[in-house]
């Protein structure tokens, strides 16, 4: 049996830079703290605290003092560095580029809506960490969708600047896109003063027709991630509606030797928040399962 692992799969860019900026402080020095989890893998989280990484919340956070703190690639509202200045906390950010830039546009257009009386509209998850220091940069005004059910909120009246969180599905952005620009029809309004960018990290759209490829190649697809990463949910989709034997797992702990039966090629593949190191485990695991005839 042969079994591979999808080359495009494993940490994006902005979780790879994360990671490094916390083994490089970690080198130096004992403790760092994180605020969150600096990824949606449990399995990566346990390995950086035995080398020194805590995760703290903001309860604890916003009650500290003179301590150093990594920012992770979500990105963080204004008022976090606002509380650091305030309390001698040393920063490191990590925040992704990508996500840097979309917060300095999501700004630009607060400004921009503020003096229009405008809405600034984000589509994403409600309370997912990037979406919080997006919310941040429009003094949380900012209206978050996450489906076309939540777009009764919006004034048709008014000038709107759509943004969508960078790890999204394209085409579900597409969708809210379409059916705003119905609203605004029903609503004899300009459609002039309706803007939307996709601002979509292109390294996670274009897993999608990468991962589709890997998935028609293999019998058996195993999909690794958190269960709490938004990405991992939405790629594990991907697998699934390609090929149906695809199974989400966190660990290699979770593979079930019945998955394998009669297959002749399995592939791996993950997350952008999922480590190469534990891909590799899951490898292993399977290819001890299948040792012997199921």
């Amino acid at each position: 049996m042969n079994i591979s692992i999808d080359p495009y799969s494993g940490f994006c860019f902005g979780v790879e830079r994360a990671i490094k900026l916390a083994e490089n402080e970690l080198a130096e020095n004992d403790l760092l703290y994180c605020l969150g989890d600096i990824v949606h893998n449990q399995e990566e989280i346990d390995r950086l605290k035995q080398i020194g990484l805590l995760s703290i919340d903001y309860d604890r956070y916003n009650n500290s003092k003179n301590i150093k703190v990594l920012i992770r690639a979500h990105g963080e509202p204004p008022f976090t560095y606002k509380h650091a200045q305030e309390n001698n906390i040393n920063i490191i950010d990590a925040t992704c580029p990508v996500v840097l830039k979309l917060q300095q546009r999501i700004r630009n257009a607060y400004k921009e809506m503020k003096e229009s009386n405008g809405q600034v509209i984000i589509f994403g998850k409600k309370n997912h960490p990037e979406i919080v220091g997006l919310e941040g940069q429009t003094a949380n005004t900012a209206i978050v969708i996450e489906s076309s059910d939540d777009i009764d909120k919006l004034d048709y009246r008014k000038p709107l600047r759509l943004f969508v969180q960078t790890t999204k599905s394209t085409d579900d952005f597409k969708a809210i896109v379409q059916e705003i620009k119905k609203r605004i029809n029903s609503a004899n309004s300009d459609q002039g003063n309706f803007k939307y960018y996709n601002t979509i990290c292109g390294q996670v759209s274009n897993r999608v027709s990468q991962l589709k490829k890997f998935c028609l190649n293999n019998d058996v697809v195993i999909f690794v991630s958190g269960y709490k990463s938004s990405n991992g949910k939405y790629l594990y989709g991907i697998c699934k509606s390609v090929n149906p034997g695809s199974h989400h797992i966190s660990s290699e702990t979770e593979l079930e030797k019945n998955w394998f039966k009669n297959a002749q090629s399995v592939g791996i593949s993950g997350a952008t928040s999922t480590p190469k190191w534990l891909m590799e485990n899951v490898a292993r695991e399977i290819a001890g399962l299948c040792i012997y005839k199921i």
